[in-house]
């Protein structure tokens, strides 16, 4: 009889990264600050740093304390299309400064912020959702694609299903792959290894967890909604590019807009503010999701989840959500094992 093993998980993308487990935990902006990417890391999978438009003495700070809590690898998520250049620099800089050893960029792949990242000696992971883009960015020199499907919560930038795109892109670049979109669950890693890819990349499992920054009321409707609560839309636009879908769950703020979900993309003038957060004004259809620093009508605000945000059953810690994870792919292994 085979017996599955824990070790049947590690992939190379686990020697890559310095991991146990070939689980990687999205980097959520707001949400994956330093208590969450340290909780991730430490459990033997990779944590993130959501380090989206913040400030150089931000990421300093949470780049410095991740580093008090874990010794374990861990990344810094940065977007250069959703910020200003002279802060994308800077960002970039201070990641560089404090020798970051693993970056992971999102959206439009901008070439020569990852040669910039490699000239550094940084490990560059590049989430893109299309074949072109994947392609474009390993020719760049991305270390990592993770591969996302349609989906998967928060900014969302394919129009295919991750059972779709992983092996396509698996098919179409040389160095590993991960599979996001649709992964909550060590069956869902198991398969994602069977499409080819050498790990999974979780938003929202991670985001309903003790240690994860966002606010209560968002971990509870993540809790309460199924597969079929959440809406792919273009209408939070404040802070990044027109037309940049998301996906959410249904709320108050996408009342009007769940019949005709796109379109509705263009900047909002003029600005209602909600909600602020240390003293920053929030604004209504901003891509500002509720954290615990916030205060306001939180309830109106982006609620970021994907569609297996029915999986979610309750607010676990990182660490639990790890073990689960690993333990239900190594009994899946097994199971497949005996079928044969």
């Amino acid at each position: 009889m085979i017996v599955a093993k824990f070790s049947d998980l590690f992939t190379p993308l686990c020697e890559r990264l310095g991991c146990r487990f070939p689980i990687l935990q999205a980097g959520m902006g707001g949400v994956a600050r330093a208590e969450l990417a340290a909780a991730v890391s430490q459990a033997g999978a990779f944590g993130c740093l959501g380090m989206v438009r913040e400030s150089p003495e931000k990421i300093r700070q949470q780049v410095h304390q991740v580093r008090s809590l874990t010794d374990q690898p861990f990344a810094v998520n940065l977007i250069p299309a959703a910020t200003q250049s002279e802060l994308f620099d800077a960002e970039l800089d201070e990641c560089i400064r404090l020798q970051v050893p693993n970056l992971v960029f999102f959206w439009d792949v901008v070439p020569g912020a990852v040669r910039r990242a490699k000239d550094a000696g940084c490990c560059v992971i590049h989430q893109v959702g299309s074949v072109e883009q994947a392609v474009l960015a390993e020719a760049s020199g991305a270390d990592v694609i993770v591969a996302q499907g349609v989906e998967a919560g928060g900014h969302v930038h394919g129009v295919v299903s991750s059972l779709v795109l992983v092996p396509e892109i698996v098919d179409a670049v040389s160095v590993p792959v991960v599979g996001s979109g649709g992964f909550a669950s060590g069956r869902s890693l198991v398969a994602a290894l069977a499409l080819g890819a050498q790990g999974i990349h979780c938003g929202t499992a991670f985001l309903a967890t003790v240690e994860s920054f966002a606010h209560d009321i968002h971990k509870r409707r993540v809790l309460d909604a199924n597969a079929g609560d959440t809406i792919h839309t273009d209408a939070f636009t404040i802070n990044w590019p027109p037309h940049s879908p998301v996906r959410v769950l249904k709320s108050e703020a996408t009342q009007g807009i769940e019949s005709e979900p796109f379109g509705h993309g263009e900047r909002i003038e003029p600005r209602e503010q909600i909600a602020e957060e240390e003293g920053r004004p929030v604004y209504f259809r901003s891509t500002d999701s509720p954290l615990k620093s916030m205060t306001g009508e939180l309830h109106k605000l982006a609620m970021y989840a994907g569609q297996v945000t029915g999986q979610v059953k309750d607010v676990a810690t990182a660490s639990d959500v790890v073990d689960r994870i690993v333990s239900e792919a190594v009994a899946t292994i097994h199971q497949l094992s005996e079928c044969k």
